[in-house]
């Protein structure tokens, strides 16, 4: 028996194959408090710790810094501070876990 949250509340049900969902899961939920860096449709990046996610890929980054695009790769200018920030899953293009927060995670995408 596998709990999932619908729009009316937990309920109860049996999955076929609900291993790879609950996996999925448990590596989702040990991404929790990473720092997570976003780049958006409009070219912007924001990177903030990542504290949830909801089933249209809607993403809040917790302390969230902005970053403008820029011509030049090398230099993007100072960070505007947002705060706590909700993008919207349509306009993320690619979401990255920042190396020195993985560290943290011993034995991610083990089983022990």
């Amino acid at each position: 028996m596998a709990t999932m949250i619908e729009e009316n509340g937990p309920s109860t049900h049996e999955q076929p194959g609900g291993s790879s969902s609950s996996q999925a899961r448990q590596n989702l939920e040990g991404l929790l408090n990473k720092n997570m860096r976003i780049r958006m449709t409009d070219g912007r990046t924001l990177v903030g710790l990542f504290l949830c996610t909801d089933r249209d890929c809607n993403v809040i980054l917790g302390s969230a810094q902005e970053f403008l695009k820029s011509s030049d790769t090398f230099s993007q200018g100072e960070p505007r501070v947002l705060g706590l920030a909700m993008i919207p899953g349509h306009h993320v293009v690619s979401i990255e876990v920042e190396a020195d927060s993985l560290e943290d995670t011993q034995g991610f995408g083990d089983n022990h």
